[in-house]
């Protein structure tokens, strides 16, 4: 079972008072629930929020520059690897390298100054919005945003969808086993915050705890039938031949430092998602992507297609 900790404990955790607890929780976010008519805190959230928050990342190990590589890290997607090989096909001067550290990884690469790209889809709880409110909380300057897709998440299930999922609840049901992501990923993120909306404790999902780095990883676990669902992304369900029952679209970035947009490799990389030759690798891939606003600067959060 996961730690649940009281308002004092909790406060002894952040090491601030009681009160300064109520403020954080009506003005920062802070995840807290009440039961009984008390607030309690699972420690494991109150743990992603403070990662999510914090700030002044050391920058000691930084990148030299010019040396011949395309550095990409941050959130897993199937189709951006599928664009970092094009890429490397097609350009003589640059090879590009992605590291899959999920979305907060990347911004973290971002601030310490070790990549050129960040990839990252974080989801505002309230606004729904995607990527900018958290470049304002962890980057001193902010990045310039150049939108890779629009992306279905959902349910992945079974072929066939044999324990009838129809919705985020069902996954408390007796009998349910699920894959999940890291913390630190969108897709965690996310479903964190849909099981907060539907008012059901991680204590009551099976296997929340099991943690795979990509959505083909997790996607795997079904269709070896040790789990019964995951959320993820409906191109690696179709990939992998597993149902998926759609929970929303989420806006997919990239995120480069304004020091680095006009290197070569980065500016060669954007002009490629401009091609004809990456509009031909796309048109055969799975469904499930909106590409639209692909390669497009976006200049606010207020730039979801509907």
């Amino acid at each position: 079972m996961q730690k649940l900790l009281s308002t004092k404990e909790v406060a002894q955790f952040l090491g601030v008072n009681e009160k300064m607890v109520y403020t954080l929780i009506s003005e920062k976010k802070l995840p807290a629930t009440k039961i009984t008519g008390k607030w309690i805190f699972p420690q494991h959230l109150v743990e992603q929020w403070i990662e999510v928050n914090t700030s002044n990342y050391p920058t000691s190990r930084q990148m030299p520059e010019n040396h011949g590589l395309l550095v990409i890290i941050g959130s897993h997607d199937p189709l951006l690897e599928r664009a970092i090989s094009l890429f490397n096909t097609l350009s003589g001067d640059y090879t590009a390298v992605f590291g899959c550290t999920g979305s907060m990884g990347g911004f973290k690469a971002l601030r310490q100054k070790r990549c050129h790209i960040a990839s990252s889809h974080l989801v505002e709880e309230n606004s729904g919005e995607y990527n900018f409110d958290f470049a304002h909380r962890e980057l001193e300057i902010l990045p310039a945003v150049i939108n890779f897709s629009r992306r279905e998440q959902g349910l992945m299930v079974g072929r066939g969808n044999p324990k009838n999922i129809l919705k985020i609840s069902d996954l408390s049901k007796p009998g349910m086993h699920i894959a999940n992501r890291p913390l630190g990923t969108g897709t965690r993120l996310l479903l964190d915050q849909e099981l907060r909306k539907n008012e059901i404790s991680v204590d009551r999902i099976s296997g929340y705890e099991n943690e795979f780095f990509t959505h083909l990883d997790a996607g795997l676990e079904i269709l070896a039938d040790r789990a019964d669902a995951a959320l993820g992304i409906r191109a690696a369900a179709a990939m992998l031949g597993l149902g998926f029952i759609p929970v929303c679209w989420e806006r997919y970035d990239l995120l480069i430092s304004k020091d680095r947009f006009f290197e070569p490799g980065v500016q060669q990389f954007i002009e490629m998602l401009n091609s004809k030759a990456f509009a031909d690798l796309t048109r055969g891939f799975p469904e499930g992507y909106d590409l639209r606003l692909c390669g497009k600067m976006l200049f606010g959060p207020k730039a979801s297609l509907p």
